[in-house]
């Protein structure tokens, strides 16, 4: 008998499907071909407790719990335990799955497609002491198309073994982070439970900062220069473009924040006529369509259009995935579609024209047979974009919720299949008293892709032009209208006439505080914070902190802990987050640790750095951070239960690094 174990029941219930199904047991289903199929519920089996690896003479609280002590850190598992999940379901599943794998002759590894996916299996058959042989079947959706893709070609679960050791590595440093760093913050201070993790503390860190740019940010005022020009009866604006020289600008030789010499500078040129255009070019520009969503995209997306919190979106998209199979596995990084998935695109469009009816129109409109550079196997992490897939469901079977993320999920995939926008760019130098002015313009030649978001386009002008009306116009918005208007004929020679020398005062504005969307993207896109290139690149490659699956999980885990409360749609560090922030040394609360973390981790998911060796390096960490966490007077004497809440820091933590964060870039 070959036996199946799915990472959940949705997805073993997909497969049993496809194999043929015979019969549904306690816990498992039996199909064609002498074919088991049964599922974990998630990890089934957690690791043990500090409890476990302490000196049984500790003394114990009323509970039974061995107190916390400075003199028992650290703490370092020299056997790592892993023991069954306390909910009897666990329990009751892992027996059924233990009694399948006795009279088995093979097993197949069906866990979701990334590290997690692989540990979470095979950790149940390293319980079970499994010898029999083991493939691996990888999906990235689980419509039945893919399925069956998966079923006829299944690979040897040994290539995957990386991976399984890359998920332990995460999880096994964790733990030491968090059981150990936030058992000595807390004993090292009097201010109750300090829980600290490798994620947690930077993100957390992240809002506080930016809080605090926020609420002491001092604008400054400045002037932007522009002139009204007419050429051929054709009004057109340029805007001007300060010397390398020019006195009064500010720091970064953009903004003129000397007041004085802007408004003379003004007076001065508007007492010029004409105009001399020095250089005017025209190219052709390309703009293809967006890729399809990573998760931290749509999250973004989500915050911003419908005000959906981070964790709300996951759901809504595992949803989507699990329970309807209309859309690919949405925990992925990555916005590129594999190369062989094109050929699936018309029995994909028909299934959303099915689903989504209106869309039907721009599905019968869209070409298969274009291919966008979304389509490109070089550019695949180890899971592709988020894509409706060629399965349909019953009329009024979305929420209200999942009505909104599929369409915007096939939106961007019809996307791909409509022509490439394309467009007329021309970009004029014109010279006013010694000044130069630059006008900017731009003509659609061929609309292509976009006529699928006109909705977006015409909400985007609605907006602008109702800041406009109520005075809040910013230079952005003011250079966007003029990079998108529509200039004369213009050559080199030609003396346009000078209409009006404008000059607009106005101040600097600080960045907006954090929702858990921007939250999102600051996570992911935390490298553009350092200004160290080495940082940057490390960041960068590491994919910034957390992970694509983490991220929503861990703004939640912070809300619920209160270091971060809710403000309308904002993020802001509490009193609390402060107080745990001024306490925990520079290296936890840098995002540099993590990206030499996951730096490492990939060296282990690729075989070229021993799991164990991993460990011991992160266990040197821990030991140099706990010796000077005990260096600090003692708050307290007394010793803290391990009662506090459990698994307090698991699912975060970090590794030492020399890179430090610039100052915060406003």
């Amino acid at each position: 008998m070959k036996l199946f174990i799915a990472e959940k029941p949705s997805v073993a219930k997909a497969i049993a499907t496809e194999l043929g199904v015979v019969s549904r047991g306690n816990g498992f289903i039996t199909c064609k071909q002498d074919i088991v199929v049964t599922w974990c519920f998630g990890h089934l089996l957690e690791q043990a407790e500090p409890d476990a690896y302490l000196p049984d003479d500790i003394p114990k609280t009323k509970k039974g719990k061995k107190v916390w002590r400075l003199q028992d850190l650290p703490i370092f598992p020299q056997t790592w335990q892993m023991l069954t999940k306390g909910d009897a379901g666990a329990k009751k599943q892992l027996s059924a799955i233990g009694k399948l794998l006795k009279t088995a002759t093979s097993v197949v590894n069906a866990g979701d497609p990334d590290r997690e996916g692989q540990l979470l299996v095979d950790e149940v058959l390293e319980h079970f002491r499994n010898r029999k042989p083991v493939e691996r079947f990888w999906v990235s959706a689980v419509d039945p198309a893919s399925i069956r893709k998966g079923l006829n070609k299944l690979f040897d679960n040994r290539d995957y073994a990386g991976m399984r050791d890359a998920a332990r590595g995460r999880s096994r440093a964790d733990w030491l982070l968090g059981m150990n760093l936030s058992r000595a913050y807390t004993l090292t201070n009097n201010d109750g439970l300090l829980a600290v993790g490798r994620v947690q503390t930077p993100t957390l860190f992240m809002v506080a900062r930016r809080d605090y740019v926020v609420r002491n940010f001092v604008p400054v005022p400045y002037l932007s220069i522009s002139a009204d020009l007419l050429h051929d009866a054709t009004p057109f604006t340029a805007r001007w473009k300060p010397k390398t020289d020019q006195r009064g600008l500010d720091e970064e030789g953009k903004l003129l924040t000397d007041l004085e010499i802007g408004r003379a500078l003004v007076e001065k040129l508007s007492q010029e006529t004409h105009g001399t255009v020095t250089s005017a070019t025209t190219k052709r520009r390309k703009a293809y369509p967006p890729k399809a969503y990573s998760l931290a995209d749509i999250q973004i997306e989500a915050s911003k259009r419908f005000g959906m919190t981070a964790e709300e979106t996951l759901r809504v998209c595992q949803s989507l995935y699990e329970t309807h199979k209309i859309t690919s596995y949405p925990r992925t990084d990555c916005g590129y579609l594999p190369e062989s998935q094109h050929g699936d695109a018309p029995a994909v469009l028909a299934a959303v024209a099915q689903n989504y009816p209106a869309s039907a129109a721009a599905c019968a409109k869209a070409d298969p047979k274009l291919k966008s550079p979304t389509f490109n196997d070089k550019k695949i992490t180890a899971h592709h974009g988020i894509v409706p897939v060629a399965n349909s469901v019953k009329p009024g079977a979305l929420s209200a919720n999942e009505e909104k993320l599929y369409r915007l999920i096939v939106r961007r995939y019809i996307a791909q299949f409509f022509p490439v926008h394309e467009f007329d760019a021309t970009e004029v130098m014109i010279e006013i008293g010694g000044e130069t002015f630059v006008a900017k313009g731009k003509v659609v030649r061929v609309e292509g892709w976009k006529v699928l978001f006109a909705k977006d386009k015409a909400a985007v002008e609605a907006k602008k032009k109702k800041a406009k009306k109520e005075g809040d116009e910013s230079d952005s918005t003011d250079q966007d209208e003029d990079d998108a208007q529509t200039l004369p004929s213009l050559k080199k020679g030609d003396t346009p006439e000078v209409k009006a020398i404008k000059g607009r005062e106005d101040k600097t504005k600080p960045p907006s505080f954090f929702t858990e969307g921007t939250l999102i993207a600051a996570m992911e896109n935390i490298w553009r914070g350092y200004d160290d290139p080495k940082g940057q690149a490390m960041l960068k490659e590491a994919g910034g902190i957390g992970t694509p699956a983490t991220r929503a999980a861990i703004i939640a885990e912070l809300k619920r802990k209160t270091y971060l409360e809710t403000e309308g749609k904002f993020l802001h560090c509490t009193e609390v987050g402060r107080n745990l922030l001024k306490k925990v040394s520079p290296r936890i609360r840098s995002a540099a640790m993590t990206a030499h973390f996951e730096e490492r981790l990939k060296l282990v998911e690729a075989g070229q750095t021993p799991l164990d060796a991993f460990v011991s390096e992160y266990e040197a960490f821990i030991a140099d951070e706990c010796v000077k966490a005990k260096a600090k007077p003692r708050a307290t004497s007394r010793g803290y239960a391990s009662g506090a809440p459990r698994r307090e820091g698991a699912d975060l933590t970090d590794r030492t690094a020399s890179l430090t964060p610039s100052a915060p870039k406003a």
